[in-house]
């Protein structure tokens, strides 16, 4: 068993190409044990956003808190905040923007150990 506090977990900023703002968090991970699945936290700071990406990993998320929006495989763009959980399947492009001018936009992300 882990248990572990977000506030003590280390947090990076993504130097991922296409991520603007955006901090990384692995409160739980491989290398604890977990026999499936990872989770990750991103923190996205005003005027932030991840990478318009895909993988062949599906994605499963949580808003924790703000108000962003998940940019869709067509390019439009679909509101969500704190409380909306989305799913990104396999193959899926998107990416995760912050809307709010003053507040950070933050999200679990649960993927498969591998992909962490």
């Amino acid at each position: 068993m882990k248990i572990t506090n977000l506030e003590k977990t280390e947090k990076k900023l993504m130097d991922m190409d296409g991520a603007k703002d955006t901090y990384k968090q692995i409160p739980i991970s491989a290398k604890d044990g977990t026999p499936a699945y990872s989770f990750r936290v991103f923190t996205i700071m005003p005027g932030g956003h991840t990478p318009y990406h895909t993988h062949e990993f599906e994605h499963i998320n949580y808003i924790i808190d703000g108000v962003g929006a998940v940019v869709r495989p067509d390019g439009t763009e679909q509101p969500v905040s704190k409380g909306d959980f989305v799913l990104i399947l396999p193959g899926e492009k998107h990416q995760y923007k912050n809307k709010a001018n003053d507040k950070p936009f933050i999200i679990i992300c649960a993927v498969p150990k591998e992909y962490e």
